[in-house]
């Protein structure tokens, strides 16, 4: 059982990261091996619309063209057996780099031959706010939006902000265990048909 997660906080020691090494203590504790990026350690560009169409080779053949850390880190999503997605709260929206990477991330599922390659991977979202927590809801509405485009399978979406984030912490390594634990017989197999 192999657990991806990417921390999409500039900060390596904030509130963001703290959240999900939290779940991925929990889902090592269950068995799990972890894998834990955080995307300041990694060159990403914003998506750049390539070509008249705007598509480019995103539609054409599932990869992007820009040459930087995007189509290695898809190769490690596409072999997870789970998944832990974790953002600060900016504006009541994913953080910048997060978007960077979701906004891609969609546009490679539009290749035919790719929609939902993600095949129901059961994922974890983790939206941290510094303030009061007012843009949580919007943002874990944001993060839902976008993975499911290549195929997520939103297992559990976790608010936390600065006046919960003791027992949000806790909750978060219950359910990385639960995420790294045996599949529930509720949730979507992986090689049944994805939703939409």
């Amino acid at each position: 059982m192999r657990v991806l997660a990417i921390d999409c906080s500039a900060r390596r020691d904030g509130l963001t990261a703290r959240m999900s090494q939290a779940a991925c203590e929990g889902a090592r504790q269950a068995g799990a091996e972890v894998d834990r990026i955080s995307l300041a350690d990694l060159k990403l560009d914003h998506c750049r619309m390539c070509d008249p169409d705007g598509w480019g080779n995103c539609r054409r053949y599932g990869r992007c063209i820009i040459p930087d850390d995007f189509n290695t880190l898809v190769d490690r999503l596409a072999t997870a057996d789970r998944f832990v997605f974790a953002t600060p709260v900016y504006f009541g929206d994913l953080s910048e780099s997060a978007k960077a990477f979701t906004d891609r991330l969609r546009r490679i599922s539009r290749f035919p031959n790719r929609q939902k390659f993600l095949r129901n991977l059961p994922t974890l979202t983790i939206a941290v706010a510094g303030g009061g927590g007012g843009g949580i809801p919007t943002c874990l509405m944001n993060i839902e939006k976008a993975l499911t485009v290549p195929g997520c399978f939103i297992l559990d979406m976790v608010g936390v902000a600065r006046r919960n984030a003791q027992y949000k912490c806790e909750t978060l390594h219950l359910a990385g265990k639960a995420l790294a634990d045996q599949p529930h017989e509720t949730w979507p197999s992986r090689d049944e048909p994805v939703g939409k």
